[in-house]
């Protein structure tokens, strides 16, 4: 699995614990954490929790997540990645997150284009999967943009502070 990845703007690299206190700014905020079916963090901790989690999955290929870094500022400004791998049935599960001060700019498009790019093209991936909250309708429109299908709705898939939610389901297939 490929540590870094290169658009024309971005850098996704594979999680520091350097990373922590910048991850900790864009996950703390309440707006960027409602549709990550986790609480908005309150201490840097639970993010260099989350990234050693994460990196425990990437030495196995069960999942990666990567930092999202402007190239020109060099800033951490969200994260992507494969929530779950899937190689014995060539699928993924990709998710993503962009600091709210940067949505809006195309950003998450853009890191997801190399995730599918690096799925179909190196892993020998053939689904790439999102679940998404529908009202979460930016994420929708990313993937909708992006060629993804909407396939149906998962009825009260995921459990969150506020009870349990519906959960969308696209995909992509490398026969799009």
């Amino acid at each position: 699995m490929k540590e870094e990845l290169f658009t024309k703007r971005l850098v996704l690299r594979k999680m520091q614990t350097s990373d922590a206190n910048a991850l900790f700014h864009i996950w703390s905020d309440p707006a960027v954490a409602a549709f990550m079916n986790i609480s908005a963090f309150t201490h840097e901790s639970q993010a260099i929790e989350m990234i050693n989690t994460l990196n425990e999955l990437a030495e196995t290929n069960q999942a990666i997540r990567y930092s999202v870094i402007d190239l020109d500022s060099q800033e951490i400004i969200g994260s992507c990645g494969f929530n779950a791998i899937d190689l014995e049935n060539a699928r993924v599960e990709i998710g993503y997150d962009i600091a709210k001060a940067h949505w809006g700019n195309g950003y998450a498009p853009e890191s997801i284009q190399v995730l599918i790019h690096e799925a179909f093209e190196n892993l020998g991936i053939n689904r790439i999967e999102a679940k998404v909250e529908p009202a979460n309708v930016n994420s929708v429109k990313v993937l909708k943009k992006l060629g993804f299908s909407f396939e149906g709705t998962l009825r009260q898939y995921e459990k969150v502070n506020k009870g349990f939610v519906d959960i969308q389901m696209y995909s992509l297939l490398k026969s799009n």
